[in-house]
């Protein structure tokens, strides 16, 4: 029976090749899948410049390129296409990180980077760029709320698929540039509802019980956190941050870089990441910030005569990377018996008792290197339930 059925199915791919190869430049490839090969134009000097599909089967790389099939919403697939629809999403998603590339800083060029070939390719890229439409990224989107990877059971947040449908939106305005399509910037989609999420602002018992504990046998990895409760800086800055930075005479501290780990794409690195410095994410962080009286004593204590020292450190060659400091953050406040906070709710602990003090919100935007006071107000503003009631109570009866 075995032997039997070895043999014909032996037969079977012998009569599917053989079908595949009169003209059609469809073949079975060593991966299992089948490819189709159709030649889209020539460049000038006549060469033949080619399309390619694939599939699972020799018929469905053939419906690809000459049938219109139907839309499944659990297997996307071509909604239409016909043999002018030649190019293929993933060339465009190519040509455009490439194009962008020069442009952006290296950390956003990882991010798109994944964000394509996690994401984007695996799902559309060897589809027709003209069949990608509204009613398939909506069905691409769901499926990633649900699944997020291939061959994966964890979705993917809102924000991924936010950031996701932002490429896909600029590669297809960038194809309409091109001139490759009528409307790029037609597609309209729908995300998945987002609870929102409660960001974790220390009570002012809990900020009093961290400053004790940060101020008794003080270093600079202390001093760094107590900087960021009175400065709001973010954990990629603090950790950036050097002593030529800081001017105890004007005092003031000079935000310019920030520091991250980003994967390595450089197939020679034997390091999968690395630790870069790099200019902040936006314009609007680049910022002087007024260091505050109650810090100007702690930070002369310790203040490093090489201005290119890093302040966490007093080192010029030896930094505390953003991972390891937020270890450092976890390890202080368990010792004072503090839960559920991560090193960025000192940001938001710093705004919200900013607002709870009278701080003027155009300051503090600013100061938070915030493109403008909505984002202040919508994602770093906390009132605490007293200063409601204070507020409340401001009410009188004529």
């Amino acid at each position: 029976m075995n032997n039997h059925a070895e043999v014909t199915k032996s037969k079977n791919e012998r009569m599917t090749s053989n079908m595949a190869k009169r003209g059609e430049n469809i073949y079975k490839r060593k991966d299992g899948r089948w490819e189709a090969r159709v030649i889209k134009g020539h460049d000038v000097s006549g060469k033949a410049l080619y399309a390619y599909f694939y599939g699972r089967s020799y018929k469905e790389v053939k419906d690809k390129i000459f049938a219109p099939v139907s839309f499944v919403a659990d297997n996307p697939t071509i909604v239409s296409a016909t043999p002018e629809d030649t190019t293929r999403f993933e060339e465009i998603l190519q040509l455009w990180l490439e194009r962008k590339k020069l442009g952006l800083k290296e950390s956003s060029y990882v991010k798109y980077f994944n964000l394509i070939n996690n994401h984007i390719k695996p799902s559309l890229g060897d589809y027709p760029l003209t069949c990608i439409n509204s009613a398939m990224l909506n069905s691409f989107i769901a499926e990633k709320y649900k699944t997020g990877k291939l061959n994966s059971t964890n979705g993917l947040s809102v924000k991924t698929l936010k950031d996701i449908m932002t490429v896909i939106k600029a590669v297809l305005r960038f194809a309409k540039d091109e001139g490759l399509l009528s409307d790029g910037a037609s597609v309209s989609v729908t995300f998945p509802r987002e609870k929102p999420k409660e960001m974790r602002v220390l009570s002012k018992d809990e900020q009093l019980a961290l400053e004790k504990h940060l101020c008794n046998d003080m270093n600079l990895s202390k001093l760094g956190i107590l900087i960021c409760l009175y400065t709001g800086l973010r954990i990629g800055e603090i950790c950036s941050l050097r002593w030529g930075n800081v001017s105890l005479e004007k005092r003031t501290l000079t935000v310019s870089d920030t520091m991250q780990r980003v994967q390595t794409l450089d197939s020679s690195d034997t390091a999968k990441t690395k630790v870069i410095v790099d200019e902040p994410k936006s314009d609007c962080s680049l910022r002087t910030i007024p260091i505050p009286d109650c810090l100007i004593d702690k930070l002369e204590m310790f203040r490093q005569a090489n201005p290119s020292a890093y302040l966490l450190t007093g080192e010029v060659g030896c930094y505390i990377e953003p991972r390891t400091y937020q270890n450092h953050f976890k390890a202080h406040i368990l010792a004072v018996g503090i839960k559920d906070a991560n090193f960025h709710s000192t940001r938001h602990t710093f705004a919200t008792r900013c607002i709870e003090v009278g701080f003027e919100i155009k300051s503090l935007s600013e100061i938070l290197g915030h493109a403008n006071v909505n984002i202040t107000l919508n994602r770093y503003v906390h009132p605490s339930f007293d200063l409601k009631r204070s507020n409340m109570n401001k009410l009188t009866l004529n």
